[in-house]
């Protein structure tokens, strides 16, 4: 039995997304690059051509209001990670947003509690969590501190 991959749409087509997200969520077994948006309709649709998504908007809301997008990654810049991390947890997206995730904790604590009032999962993109050599670190320390 195959397992469903996760559908991502990606807000913005900052550079962050180009060179370093996008080639992730390609290269993951478990997820499929499915939509890409802009503010530029040229820009949105040059991202899609060149990454292979399914669909291109010049909207972020429209990019929202695509019931088959099951997560989104959002690079926006950090004024704005707020506003959108609130409009894609109301419409049920899970979330992927570019570091830092808020301009301050109250903004990190209302992001937390509009995800958890929508049932979503909302992740800061800090790329050390899933590196081989951070679980290396970490199971060595684990044997470290076994052995005493």
């Amino acid at each position: 039995m195959t397992a469903k991959k996760v559908n991502w749409g990606v807000i913005s087509c900052a550079n962050i997304a180009d060179k370093a997200v996008i080639p992730g969520i390609i290269g993951a077994q478990n997820a499929k690059l499915y939509a890409v948006s802009s503010r530029s309709r040229e820009k949105a649709k040059e991202f899609k051509t060149k990454h292979h998504a399914e669909k291109a908007y010049d909207s972020y809301n429209m990019l929202l209001d695509d019931p088959d997008i099951d997560a989104v990654y959002i690079p926006l810049p950090n004024a704005l990670h707020k506003e959108w991390v609130l409009k894609a947890a109301e419409k049920g997206k899970h979330i992927l947003c570019e570091k830092p995730l808020g301009i301050n904790a109250q903004e990190v604590l209302d992001m937390k509690a509009a995800c958890e009032k929508y049932n979503v999962k909302l992740m800061e993109a800090f790329a050390y969590r899933h590196s081989p050599l951070t679980h290396k670190a970490k199971e060595r320390a684990g044997r470290q501190r076994n052995s005493r």
